[in-house]
């Protein structure tokens, strides 16, 4: 296994390893001059129907003989990438796991600032859900 993500170019476009870059959303690697003179080399587009992009855990199933360009990607890209290729049972939970991610961002910010505005820790615990502790530990914080 390697810790870089593969852009590949299947024969056939209803191939399903992978998912067309676009799926996983805006990709930094998409605009390097690297992919760009890989893809020009193939005669391809960041479009075409054939380029895939396979997550580090599932190159090993990339056939020996098909064209591959390594590409590493930031830790949001390969959470989109890795959401994109889970198992139809897993995207669901998932999906709810990216909501309490995005819902949870700044979670001690907020603590600190209720706490600083006055509302008292219980009633912060209450509000939120929180465990007491995790209050009183954003006071100290």
């Amino acid at each position: 296994m390697t810790d870089d993500a593969y852009l590949i170019l299947v024969d056939d476009a209803a191939e399903t390893l992978g998912v067309p870059p676009a799926a996983a959303g805006p990709l930094a690697c998409m605009e390097t001059p690297a992919v760009r003179a890989w893809l020009d080399a193939h005669g391809a587009s960041a479009l075409s129907p054939r380029l895939r992009l396979v997550p580090p855990e599932e190159t090993g199933a990339i056939q020996a003989e098909v064209e591959r360009l390594p590409v590493p990607l930031g830790e949001e890209e390969l959470s989109r990438l890795r959401h994109r290729t889970a198992p139809e049972p897993l995207v669901g939970v998932e999906s709810e796991l990216l909501a309490y991610r995005d819902c949870a961002d700044g979670r001690d910010e907020l603590l600190t600032r209720a706490l600083a505005a006055g509302v008292a820790p219980h009633r912060i615990a209450e509000l939120t859900g929180e465990d007491l502790r995790v209050v009183r530990a954003a006071a100290a914080g």
